[in-house]
């Protein structure tokens, strides 16, 4: 389970979050959405243990990200801003990172043919396309094979294909008894994958709940995000 509590950061004298609270349960995928700028990266990156909360707590399995030894055996993560070495070959950089956490090395081939790489082994991380470089990023999360995902726009760059197959594997690894947390710009593509959605605007949890939750009284998930945030979801294009 994931565990946000009463999240506070601030940079000087600009708020970032606001008290910021969800719960990612296990069985299930919960969609992380909001506009630019509303505190989704930022919200992750302190999941992450990347950055430091001014007050309150993100936990992963009670524990917070830095406390947890040989974290890839209990969590993966794709962030959007991050990204392997452009020089390193695809298959030498999921050995790197296997190594780091003390992973048999057999599981780069095993992860690469999960995400639909396997093809991909020997080229340099500079010539993959963008979504080769999603299903690499997805790759190194697996590694570990972990009980919790959490991901920062998966989808950016796939094709329609692509998308399709990222849909179903989120599913079905939850189906499984994992936690998947999933941000995104894309309110179709969580209508169709979430089960729960946490929105958030300006820094503040404004919604919470089952997909059903949310959406009750609204046509659709892109009806409810524009009455809760205000902004249309054309406006919403790139993470924050």
């Amino acid at each position: 389970m994931i565990e946000v509590q009463n999240l506070m950061k601030r940079r000087g004298s600009t708020v970032i979050l606001d008290s910021v609270s969800f719960t990612a349960r296990p069985g299930r995928v919960t969609g992380f959405v909001g506009p630019n700028g509303a505190g989704k990266s930022s919200t992750l990156r302190i999941l992450l243990g990347l950055d430091k909360a001014t007050t309150g707590t993100a936990l992963i399995k009670g524990r917070r990200y830095r406390d947890i030894l040989r974290p890839l055996l209990t969590v993966g993560a794709l962030l959007d801003d991050a990204s392997p070495l452009p020089d390193r070959r695809v298959a030498s950089h999921l050995k790197w990172v296997a190594q780091s956490n003390g992973i048999a090395q057999g599981r780069v081939h095993e992860t690469l043919a999960q995400v639909e790489l396997q093809d991909a082994a020997k080229l340099r991380v500079g010539t993959l396309s963008l979504g080769m470089k999603q299903r690499l990023g997805l790759a190194a999360a697996l590694l570990g094979e972990p009980s919790i995902l959490v991901l920062d726009e998966p989808v950016n760059g796939l094709d329609p294909d692509g998308i399709r197959w990222i849909r179903t594997f989120l599913r079905q690894y939850a189906s499984r008894g994992n936690t998947v947390l999933v941000s995104s710009h894309l309110m179709s593509e969580m209508a169709a994958t979430a089960d729960d959605i946490v929105v958030i605007n300006q820094g503040r949890i404004v919604s919470s709940g089952t997909l059903a939750a949310v959406t009750s009284g609204f046509d659709s998930l892109e009806d409810a995000f524009f009455s809760l945030t205000g902004r249309a979801v054309a406006d919403n294009r790139d993470a924050d």
